[in-house]
């Protein structure tokens, strides 16, 4: 008997962490992501505000699995799935390939949803990669900058007001370390104004932050972040965002209000992965509202065992899309598997998700926790945040890296990571503009056309697209991805 292909889509906790946990069963196992790196997405604000450095929070996938023999890591973009002849297409720039599967787990993850409003992505990043927190690093410390050459008080006014769309544990971190920026970290750097003075507004529809922690904790969070100097708006939904402003309408009186700033950051709802539409599309298989994949209790796609679906990607009643859901469903389907090639029952035949909590920091030496029926706030839910991010961080030499920018940062205010270009300011809308295909055309020398320019004729290269690029077109998943 030949020994299981196993195909592992996604790099993040489900892909990585089920790779893992298969590396004692007799498979042969290719993981296949669209990033070099196995992201922890946690602590990606503190890229964008200049804490971490990106290597911290995402260490070398290769690197990490370089002792599990069962392995073979690909950088490549999934573009389709043959579910009937069990085939991953993939290709790495422009160069297509396919790897066969007898299991397939997919773990591709989620990226931002603007609910309908997809062009907000323009002016108002969201933060789901290593490239969005360096470019939102990029827009927030540009912002002082432009700043510092304005001689209007209207303008300096409104590159410093900051707005952040969500007050979920992303938005309220990010909100909290904006604030410490302006107010500790920048102070007496800049001549024409006072950083101090920098609005930052936090604005969600729910009836107060962290709705998902509780009343206690949600009001407790509240009070932490405007004795900051933050200023929270509840139940208020964004109507429309351009590059000088946000409008927002209150959900109570009804009454719409523009407010005036350069740099958004979107921290509001996920949609699934569009490799969640090829499976339906392949399957027939259902999705959710957010673009997430109906998979039956053992975490398969119905009518196809040989396919599971975990992380952010699935969608399971009661389970959250955190890292922990994404880890025990790792857990759970790589027993699974096992259990089949070694043929034994498996330890569980449905998944069951076991809540360990939630916490989140509001800013130095602030923080909320729930867990059960232990609630903490202050001092000791910041200690224990810290303790849990330190250890779920992969790699012995991330988590000494991270351990001694927290060390300077918190002691100092001092923050080691704030170099920007305006490469990753405007990286992101320009490839955007050039299209699917382009990053492979770029490094070997050739003419790329922006694909908004109506008047441009196609280039030879253009009209010589593979079939598998125009079916795909519309399918990409990240601008960091080497299919771009």
């Amino acid at each position: 008997m030949s020994t299981p292909r196993i195909v592992v889509i996604g790099s993040g906790f489900g892909g990585l962490f089920a790779t893992r946990k298969l590396r004692k069963a007799n498979v042969d196992i290719t993981l296949i992501a669209k990033t070099s790196h196995h992201l922890f997405q946690p602590l990606l604000y503190q890229v964008a505000t200049g804490i971490l450095s990106a290597g911290e929070i995402a260490p070398s996938t290769r690197e990490i699995l370089r002792k599990q023999k069962n392995v073979q890591v690909i950088l490549g973009l999934v573009v389709d799935i043959d579910t009937e002849n069990r085939i991953v297409h993939w290709r790495n720039h422009n160069r297509p390939e396919q790897t066969p599967y007898d299991i397939l787990i997919v773990a591709a993850g989620a990226g931002q949803s603007y609910f309908g409003n997809d062009h907000f992505a323009v002016f108002a990043p969201g933060m789901k990669s290593i490239d969005d927190a360096l470019e939102l690093r990029a827009r927030i410390f540009g912002a002082f900058e432009l700043a510092e050459l304005e001689t209007d008080p209207g303008e300096i006014e409104k590159l410093l007001t900051f707005v952040v769309v969500g007050a979920g544990p992303t938005g309220v971190e990010m909100a909290g370390q904006i604030r410490e920026l302006a107010s500790h970290t920048l102070r007496g750097e800049f001549r024409n104004f006072d950083p101090a003075k920098a609005r930052v507004i936090l604005m969600d529809g729910a009836d107060r932050p962290l709705p998902v922690f509780g009343e206690k904790l949600g009001d407790a969070t509240r009070d932490a972040l405007e004795k900051l100097g933050v200023e929270v708006r509840p139940r208020s939904i964004v109507t429309n965002v351009d590059g000088e402003s946000v409008t927002i309408k209150s959900l109570d009186s009804g009454e719409e209000t523009r407010i005036d700033t350069v740099c958004k950051v979107w921290a509001a709802g996920v949609q699934g992965s569009e490799l969640g539409k090829v499976l339906s599309e392949r399957t027939g298989v259902e999705l959710d509202r957010a673009g997430r994949v109906v998979v039956a209790p053992d975490l398969t796609i119905p009518g196809h065992p040989e396919i599971f679906v975990i992380g952010d990607l699935m969608s399971v009643p009661g389970v959250p899309g955190v890292a922990q859901g994404a880890i025990q469903a790792a857990d759970f389907v790589a027993d699974q598997i096992v259990a089949r090639t070694n043929g034994r029952a498996p330890k569980a035949t449905a998944f069951a998700y076991k809540d360990k909590g939630s916490m989140a920091t509001i800013a130095r030496f602030k923080a909320v926790v729930s867990m059960g029926n232990l609630k903490l706030t202050g001092f000791p839910a910041w200690f224990a945040w810290c303790f849990l991010h330190l250890l779920y961080i992969v790699g012995f030499k991330a988590q000494v890296g991270t351990l001694l920018h927290w060390f300077i940062s918190f002691v100092s205010n001092a923050r080691s990571e704030r170099t920007t270009t305006n490469q990753q300011m405007v990286g992101r809308l320009a490839l955007e503009q050039l299209g699917t295909g382009s990053s492979g055309r770029l490094v070997a020398g050739e003419e790329v056309r922006s694909t908004t320019d109506d008047s441009s004729p196609e280039t030879d290269d253009d009209s010589a697209l593979s079939e598998a690029d125009e079916e795909t077109r519309d399918r990409d998943e990240t601008l960091d991805a080497p299919g771009k």
